[in-house]
């Protein structure tokens, strides 16, 4: 694994579109496997995944603090995207289209203990649930039963998200807390 992830870290496929500078946290051990958006502006600034507010929120929702977050044994963060696509008129712009299809497969054939894969946003949703996510990503969160045990939807954890928030009160009383139950099944055995 550790050649394929030297050889990511040096992957320049939309260099035309984009500063490269792919970030991801990979273990062959780990249990629980995070696949969101793209690298915010912080993200690519640091090289360190969810190191910003939505990593913050993300990480209450989940019931962790940042020890357990980061120990990559444990817990793999593989984004969409691995570089900061851009910024766009309401926000960043989606992850670049040739960054999955690239590495996915591959970091995945790496980790063959995953019992559990986060899907976080609908980008993510839409490449591993294909034809199985609902209408929307509200439909597909509400429908999260549906996808486990190997998948659980969310949706972004953008502090820009509030009013998907106060619009859907049913997330934190009916997902959150299977979230965090599968959370500590995972990382306490």
């Amino acid at each position: 694994m550790q050649e394929l992830l030297h050889t990511i870290r040096q992957c320049r496929i939309c260099e035309a579109h984009i500063e490269p500078r792919p970030v991801l946290a990979v273990h062959p051990d780990s249990r629980l496997l995070l696949i969101g958006q793209a690298p915010g502006t912080r993200v690519h600034a640091t090289g360190i995944p969810w190191n910003d507010p939505s990593g913050d929120n993300l990480r209450a929702w989940m019931g962790i603090d940042k020890a357990q977050f980061y120990d990559v044994e444990s817990i793999a963060i593989m984004p969409m995207g691995f570089c900061y696509p851009g910024k766009g008129r309401s926000g960043d712009l989606p992850p670049r289209p040739e960054c999955a299809p690239q590495w996915h497969a591959a970091v995945l054939e790496h980790m063959p203990h995953i019992e559990l894969t986060i899907l976080i946003g609908q980008y993510a949703q839409a490449y591993y649930l294909k034809d199985k996510k609902k209408g929307s990503l509200t439909e597909t969160v509400a429908a999260f039963q549906e996808y486990l045990p190997a998948f659980l939807p969310l949706p972004h954890p953008s502090p820009r998200n509030r009013l998907w928030m106060r619009n859907n009160p049913w997330f934190l009383e009916t997902v959150v807390p299977v979230l965090q139950h599968r959370v500590q099944q995972l990382l306490n055995p």
